[in-house]
């Protein structure tokens, strides 16, 4: 069920596996070189403890490497790291094309669940693969700001649309509709149990950044991004309840498993549904080691018959 190399690199698809250019995301966003300095090894850098320096650093990276002239999300919401965001994608193409002759499939449909108002995997999914995203939400302000993006930049209201979850305790109910069929399923879940443990979390980010404890977080989150009740190992417990009701309607389902501890007890409930079959993608940046769990109610024969209908 699992893969044992452990990876220490970005997706050899993946655009930003080498330095950041800056000369060139400059080039592309002028507001960037306001952030931009050289550090104690001769380097040009940002700041990331900044959390203004991070957002200027996506809005030039989002225009450079996938056209995207407009990204702006609302004070204290999630600011994502592009480069990891970008290898879940690029990891998610590569178990697709093992149902397609392993060619990456385009002109794919897939649902990300929780898109966030930062909108980054349709975004750069739309840009890289052409796939077309249903993005589901439960926050009115990210819902807001996540279609903001789509109706600032010209040709992805094409490509991306927006469902807004009105059940806070539902994932695929209300979102997922009679008849429809998606190629994969993508989830960033809330990671942690309480909020207290989000703020422990958010506490040892600054502590690690050398940052004083009242200092802005660079990466923000708002409740619904950092924690549920029983954290990702429920949420996603959750969804594989849940994606029992939709098995014909979803080849893959996926979700990001940040603690690896977590995974027996997935793999456990995904026995218990009779999921066809299970596969878990490691993933890392540098150091930090990630992965995904990946699920499918289709044994290979159906679903490459589905890839093959797209």
């Amino acid at each position: 069920m699992k893969n044992t190399a452990v990876k220490t690199q970005l997706h050899p698809r993946n655009r930003h596996r080498g330095r950041y250019d800056f000369p060139a995301l400059i080039a592309s966003h002028p507001p960037l070189a306001a952030f931009v300095s050289v550090n104690q090894y001769g380097d040009e850098t940002v700041d990331f403890a900044n959390p203004a320096a991070v957002r200027v650093l996506n809005q030039a990276l989002l225009h450079h490497f996938y056209q995207i002239e407009s990204w702006a999300i609302p004070e204290g919401f999630l600011c994502p790291p592009i480069p990891g965001r970008a290898d879940y994608l690029h990891y998610l193409a590569d178990l697709l094309a093992e149902d397609n002759k392993g060619v990456v499939p385009r002109d794919l449909t897939l649902l990300d669940i929780g898109c966030g108002a930062n909108c980054i995997y349709p975004l750069i999914g739309h840009r890289e693969y052409g796939w077309r995203f249903t993005g589901s939400e439960v926050n009115e302000e990210a819902m807001r700001a996540a279609s903001a993006i789509i109706a600032a930049n010209p040709g992805l209201n094409r490509g991306i649309r927006l469902r807004r979850q009105k059940d806070p305790q539902a994932i695929f109910s209300g979102i997922i509709h009679k008849n429809e069929q998606y190629h994969a399923v993508m989830c960033n879940p809330p990671f942690h149990a309480s909020a207290e443990e989000a703020q422990q979390g958010s506490q040892r980010k600054v502590r690690n950044l050398g940052l004083d404890k009242h200092a802005p977080l660079n990466f923000g989150g708002q409740q619904d991004e950092l924690w549920c009740e029983g954290g990702e190992k429920a949420f996603i417990s959750r969804m594989i309840d849940e994606s029992v009701t939709f098995s014909r309607q979803c080849i893959w389902f996926t979700s990001l498993v940040s603690r690896k501890e977590n995974l027996p007890e997935i793999w456990r409930a995904l026995e218990n549904v009779g999921a066809a079959a299970v596969r878990t993608i490691d993933m890392a940046q540098g150091q930090k080691q990630s992965r995904f769990i990946a699920w499918s109610f289709m044994d290979t024969p159906h679903r490459e018959r589905q890839i093959s209908r797209r």
